[in-house]
């Protein structure tokens, strides 16, 4: 099931937490939904899920809008807010069995769904006990389940691995992956190798704005502008020759650093739209160097996603 934003605002007395942003989450996509504390993601995915109205604009959730039909769009979401809210003084199978009946689960097949939620979440060990009991990991876990309990077609996480240990993050990391091959995900983290990992596309929202919108690999190539190989060169017979100063002759050069590891290892940006690849290559060649390693700097999440939001 699609999700459309158009021109969606949110204000809160004079201050704009959501400004005029328009986006699509396809059926079956994964979609990242990134920026820094305060940017408007969660006010956003508040919206989407009918949690609060928008001060303008409108949300279609397949051809549902909030505006007309919001219990209706409630019943086709799953959603683990922010701040996970649990009743501590219930146990986990008593938490789900209640959320599975507010959610208006077939009685007939509670018991069964109850079961899948506590085997796909991690939660066998812990199911007896009482919510206040588990640690913060196994409450997000707990959190993860409810918000899935209905076989819901779209899922709407904000921060769903906080709290977990490395294990337990691949772990739900790679259950969103198999859930995404058939529900619609709107993930929000900063855990940006977990974006990498999971997400097709990724939004990123600054100020209530949005700032970016692409696949990893295309803000990346975005990002990237000019090309930068990192090089070492063996130099069997120098005579006196500078590789730095033989580079930086090349046209297809910028500017050429030398690293600071030790030998003749180099740091060579392109200039824009040109690679230097062959050319490097071909310039070992000609000079009898042994190139030993050339490989293409990619311009990390992190960096593109600090770019944007500084």
């Amino acid at each position: 099931m699609s999700i459309t934003v158009e021109n969606l605002v949110k204000n809160y007395g004079p201050q704009r937490a959501v400004d005029d942003i328009s986006f699509e989450v396809k059926t079956g996509e994964v979609l990242g939904f990134l920026g820094p504390n305060g940017a408007g993601k969660s006010t956003t995915m508040k919206i989407i899920t009918c949690f609060i109205a928008p001060s303008g604009g409108n949300v279609q959730v397949g051809e549902l809008s909030i505006h007309e039909h919001a219990d209706e769009i409630k019943k086709k979401i799953g959603y683990l807010p922010e701040n996970n809210p649990l009743y501590l003084d219930m146990a986990v199978l008593d938490y789900l069995r209640f959320v599975a009946e507010l959610q208006s689960v077939p009685k007939s097949t509670i018991d069964s769904r109850i079961r899948e939620m506590v085997g796909y979440c991690g939660l066998s060990a812990e199911k007896h006990k009482k919510i206040g009991e588990l640690s913060k990991g196994y409450r997000q876990r707990v959190g993860l389940a409810q918000a899935m309990i209905h076989d819901p077609e779209i899922l709407i996480l904000d921060e769903p691995t906080s709290g977990l240990d490395p294990n337990q993050i691949v772990e739900i990391r790679n259950l969103i992956k198999e859930l995404g091959k058939e529900k619609t995900i709107i993930l929000s983290t900063h855990i940006l190798p977990e974006v990498e990992a999971t997400c097709d596309r990724i939004l990123i929202i600054k100020e209530g704005k949005l700032v970016a919108d692409g696949t990893p690999e295309s803000l990346q190539q975005q990002a990237q502008g000019q090309e930068i190989l990192t090089i070492e060169i063996e130099m069997p017979n120098e005579n006196g020759v500078d590789a730095t100063t033989a580079l930086q002759e090349l046209p297809s050069v910028n500017t050429v650093q030398k690293l600071t590891d030790g030998g003749n290892r180099l740091q060579i940006q392109s200039k824009p739209d040109m690679s230097s690849r062959k050319p490097v290559f071909q310039l070992c060649v000609d000079k009898g160097w042994f190139l030993t390693e050339m490989s293409v700097v990619q311009t990390k999440l992190e960096d593109i996603f600090r770019d944007l939001t500084n």
